[in-house]
């Protein structure tokens, strides 16, 4: 059997998958929250007290520095990879949709990465999507950061900007120490972009960008890694989603210049 361990990123309580040896629930931005019976980002080395710019990003790095595993992986309490496509409906059970152990497995004896299913976006790519939806800047200097340390991977970075799709919500699994290459180079980046921009008149909503920003990087990691055997796995959302909302969003921020203001 494989040690596999997925983090499931929660801030609140939710129901969670009964193997609890396969899915671990991290209770992200732990750092002065009332108890959620989940386990803590902020035990040993951890960045628990970025959560509010870093999101998911505070569980990863704890996961990084503090999980002794082959394998890891990170979903949400919202988002889980399924065994197949489906929507949501309120008396699903999400133990039978969701990546088992033997499922699991199976996809890691024929991949090196398993990621979520692309999110197309048909009418924008990933850069003018952000530049819509939020700040080109925070694009332009995290590649003015790769370009002081991590160069070689600008090809890569401008090629993926100009993609109409990508492999969203930090939503993966891959060997540990695979994981610990992505997170040494991941968080190079984001800590410094996390120095050099002013943050100051943002709203709690915007300040989260980190994350934002680290799920186009995720697609640039993978496109530089040309060695690595990719799986796209379906995901599901495990809460009723607005479609409606998200599509007038979506496009209010294109043609109508409406920066995002919430989460959908």
């Amino acid at each position: 059997m494989k040690d596999i361990k997925l983090i499931v990123a929660t801030h609140k309580q939710f129901k969670m998958p009964k193997d609890q040896n396969l899915y671990l629930p991290l209770h992200v931005g732990r750092e002065g929250k009332e108890d959620l019976g989940y386990k803590g980002d902020d035990t040993g080395d951890n960045i628990s007290h970025l959560n509010p710019y870093y999101c998911e990003l505070t569980g990863l790095y704890w996961a990084w520095k503090n999980l002794d595993c082959d394998y890891l992986g990170l979903v949400h309490y919202r988002r889980y990879f399924t065994k197949k496509k489906q929507s949501y409906k309120e008396d699903i059970k999400i133990d039978d949709v969701i990546l088992s152990q033997a499922d699991a497995e199976k996809l890691l004896d024929a991949a090196d990465v398993i990621v979520p299913k692309k999110r197309k976006y048909y009418i924008e790519t990933l850069y003018s999507h952000y530049a819509h939806t939020h700040d080109a800047k925070h694009l332009d200097v995290t590649r003015e950061i790769m370009a002081e340390l991590y160069p070689d991977y600008l090809p890569a970075f401008d090629s993926v900007m100009k993609q109409r799709s990508g492999y969203m919500f930090n939503m993966f699994i891959m060997k540990k120490e695979l994981a610990d290459a992505y997170c040494e180079w991941l968080f190079a980046l984001i800590d410094k972009l996390y120095e050099r921009l002013d943050l100051t008149g943002y709203s709690s909503f915007d300040a989260r960008l980190f994350g934002r920003v680290s799920e186009r990087l995720f697609n640039v990691w993978l496109a530089q890694q040309k060695e690595l055997t990719i799986k796209e796995v379906p995901f599901m959302y495990m809460e009723k989603i607005n479609l409606f909302q998200k599509g007038k969003a979506f496009l209010a921020a294109k043609f109508l210049g409406k920066k995002y203001g919430k989460s959908f």
